[in-house]
C-alpha cells in the first residue's frame, strides 16, 4: 500500500485509492472512506483521530457538533472560510462505535495520510487531540504523551510547523479549555501571519 499512496500524483487520485482500499478490516465495518474536506493545496491542515459516525454517513471530516465547533474556531476565530483549509484524519475508516484506533489499523492508514500532507502542502499541521498529536509527533507506545505537554509549542514535522491544541469533542465536555485551544490557535495564525479577529 505504501507504493500505491506514493503512486497517487495527485489528491482525486489519492482519494479514489483511499476509497478502494480494504487493507485492514476496518473496510468491512465502513459506510465509506472519509478522505478530506478543503481545497487541493492548503496553508493550514487540520488533522484528527479518526471518522466518526456522522462522517461515516457524509463522507465529510468533522460534521455534528464537533464539525461545528471546528468550523467556529476557523471561521470566527481565525477569520477564515472553512472552504480554504484542509481538514483531514489520522483514519479514513469509522473504527466501530468510535473505539480508538488500534496501533495496526493507524500504521496501515499512514501511507495515505503521509502522502495527503505531501500533496496538500501546508506550512502549518494542526492535530487535534492526543492519539492525532502524539502520532504526527512520531510518538507511540509508552511514550505518549499529554496534551499538556505537547500543546502552547510550535513543533517540526519533515519540515512543516506542528502546533497541537485540544479536539473539539473534548472542547465540547470540557467548555473551560476553549480558552487554551484558542491561545494554541493564535499561535498557528502567527506561524501564517494571520491577525485574531477576536480574543479568546
Amino acid at each position: 500500500m505504501r507504493r500505491t499512496a506514493a503512486a497517487c500524483g495527485d489528491l482525486a487520485s489519492l482519494r479514489a485509492a483511499v476509497a478502494r482500499c480494504h487493507a485492514c478490516p476496518l473496510a468491512a465495518t465502513r459506510t465509506q472512506t472519509v478522505f478530506s474536506d478543503g481545497p487541493d493545496r492548503a496553508r493550514i491542515l487540520f488533522v484528527g483521530e479518526a471518522p466518526g459516525e456522522n462522517e461515516d454517513r457524509s463522507g465529510v471530516p468533522f460534521v455534528g457538533e464537533a464539525g461545528a465547533l471546528l468550523t467556529d474556531i476557523i471561521e470566527k476565530g481565525m477569520g477564515l472560510r472553512r472552504s480554504e483549509v484542509a481538514i483531514a484524519n489520522v483514519l479514513k475508516c469509522r473504527p466501530p462505535e468510535n473505539r480508538d484506533p488500534s496501533a495496526e489499523e493507524t500504521r496501515t492508514c499512514t501511507p495515505w495520510l503521509d502522502r495527503q500532507i505531501e500533496l496538500l502542502g501546508p506550512e502549518v499541521i494542526v492535530p487535534l487531540g492526543k492519539h492525532a498529536s502524539n502520532h504526527l509527533l512520531g510518538v507511540s507506545g509508552p511514550e505518549l504523551r499529554s496534551m499538556g505537554s505537547l500543546r502552547e509549542r510550535v513543533h517540526e514535522r519533515g519540515g512543516r510547523k506542528v502546533v497541537p491544541t485540544y479536539h473539539p469533542a473534548y472542547l465540547l465536555r470540557t467548555p473551560d479549555a476553549k480558552k487554551d485551544c484558542w491561545k494554541d490557535i493564535q499561535l498557528a495564525m502567527g506561524l501564517l501571519g494571520l491577525q485574531p479577529r477576536r480574543k479568546g
